[in-house]
């Protein structure tokens, strides 16, 4: 990832943000996706009465960079007030599309908390070789 890539990343995600719809949990969470075309997806947190009809941010642009044809991505960034980590769900939903992602978390004011990989925040992750019995990539 260039630096002009991660300073796109970063603004997409803080411009998300603005868009969460947090009426109960009040935690607006602005997330970024850049795919491996140079694309960039972003999404927020949309909340919902009914919680489990809830939608995280880091989903949110991840649906939306799928319905679209992307299955590889570089880094994703992700902005909450205090630079929180995906939720289990969206790691989850992110490893389906590799390991290897580059994930930054940031805090309101943009400043990162912690640049890491998707692999090291969910270590022994069930990916879609674990489907397979004879142990060859799907």
């Amino acid at each position: 990832m260039t630096d002009d890539e991660r300073q796109t990343l970063i603004a997409r995600a803080m411009a998300a943000r603005q868009w969460a719809y947090a009426p109960y949990s009040n935690y607006h969470v602005g997330a970024a996706l850049l795919a491996s075309s140079g694309k960039f997806y972003d999404g927020c947190n949309v909340e919902n009465a009914a919680y489990g009809s809830s939608i995280c941010a880091e989903r949110t642009a991840l649906v939306k960079a799928v319905s679209e044809g992307e299955r590889q991505f570089e880094a994703a960034a992700v902005v909450t007030d205090n630079g929180g980590s995906p939720c289990g769900s969206c790691r989850q939903m992110l490893a389906e599309f590799g390991l290897d992602l580059i994930v930054l978390l940031l805090d309101s004011e943009g400043r990162t908390v912690r640049d890491t990989t998707l692999r090291e925040l969910l270590p022994d992750a069930f990916t879609p070789e674990k489907l397979r019995r004879d142990g060859r990539s799907l």
